[in-house]
């Protein structure tokens, strides 16, 4: 029976080694996963086809996973099983220097992004850094959601003052000001101000990451 420490490391070579992939590693994260998604035990099982008590021998470092199971398991939490087990990570330190940040925004519109955070797959949260210029916004009124289901974002204030609308209601902050919102509604922000802003914005994986 092949268990998902053991093919890891003969199939993975350099990307992910037996101990990073031990019972309790993996377990710790199932039920990291599956406590973030709101789900009990009996919620995944009934999501996955791995039966409660299984799961919870796997969470508990009890036992170690064949592949079919963490494949199971990685559905039921809507993950890649690479997800899952983190193999699509790089390692465990991921450096994006100053001059390598993404870069876009609307110069129309007034508005200039940064993204401080890597772009190569596995990351479970982008951080950004945005400046709106006097009377900027990030999108129109009647954009669609910009992220994923479950998607959840936190910005903070750096200068000036801004504007979210979020599902059509308006909410003022100011400098320093930090707000936490359901990011795949329908949302943007306005610089109401004539000076400009800044804000930074985290926006955390939602339930669906495939």
């Amino acid at each position: 029976m092949t268990t998902v420490a053991s093919s890891a490391t003969a199939g993975a070579p350099g990307r992910a080694g037996a101990e990073e992939l031990d019972p309790g590693v993996i377990g710790a994260r199932v039920k990291a996963l599956r406590e973030a998604s709101g789900l009990s035990l009996r919620d995944l099982a009934e999501r996955s086809g791995v039966s409660a008590p299984m799961l919870s021998q796997v969470e508990r470092g009890e036992t170690s996973p064949t592949l079919t199971v963490a494949a199971r398991i990685a559905a039921g939490l809507e993950l890649r099983l690479s997800q899952l087990l983190r193999l699509d990570e790089q390692g465990a330190v991921t450096i994006v220097r100053a001059g390598e940040r993404r870069r876009g925004g609307n110069a129309r519109r007034g508005h200039r992004f940064e993204v401080l955070t890597s772009a190569q797959p596995g990351q479970r949260a982008e951080l950004s850094r945005h400046t709106l210029a006097p009377g900027g916004a990030t999108g129109a009124p009647d954009d669609p959601p910009m992220h994923e289901p479950g998607s959840r974002e936190t910005a903070l204030v750096q200068e000036g003052r801004v504007v979210l609308v979020c599902d059509g209601r308006r909410h003022e902050l100011g400098q320093g000001d930090c707000v936490t919102f359901d990011a795949d509604l329908p949302h943007h922000f306005e610089n109401p101000s004539g000076e400009q802003a800044a804000f930074l914005a985290v926006v955390s994986a939602g339930l669906r990451r495939s």
